[in-house]
């Protein structure tokens, strides 16, 4: 059923497009204009470096605590150190605040596989 007057709302205008508006994205990028394609392209591809060595430096890590946890066992102490962790927790907060513990707790969980 149409309001009074048999006219009905459909909701704001969608803005007019002008000459210099581009009317499609490019491919995956989600960019309107080429020049914002390649930017978000070459930046990406940075990112996808900086994730490649962040997860060698985990696993570089994860290798190095598992070093660290065999000879504290073999010395007949426990496997984590607690207060070492309360450090890590700490010095991660104060660099990137609240993510910075989030991060840290990843890592750290990561880091006390079994030995």
């Amino acid at each position: 059923m149409h309001p009074p007057g048999g006219r009905r709302h459909r909701g704001p205008a969608a803005p007019r497009r002008t000459p210099t508006m581009a009317t499609t994205t490019t491919t995956d990028t989600g960019a309107r204009t080429d020049e914002a394609a390649r930017l978000i392209a070459g930046a990406r591809e940075r990112i996808d470096d900086l994730d490649g060595r962040i997860i060698g430096l985990v696993q570089e890590r994860i290798a190095v605590s598992e070093q660290i946890q065999r000879a504290r066992i073999a010395s007949g102490g426990r496997r984590v150190n607690l207060s070492r962790e309360m450090e890590i927790l700490t010095h991660y907060s104060d660099q990137l605040g609240k993510n910075g513990t989030v991060l840290a707790m990843t890592l750290l969980d990561l880091c006390r596989g079994r030995v």
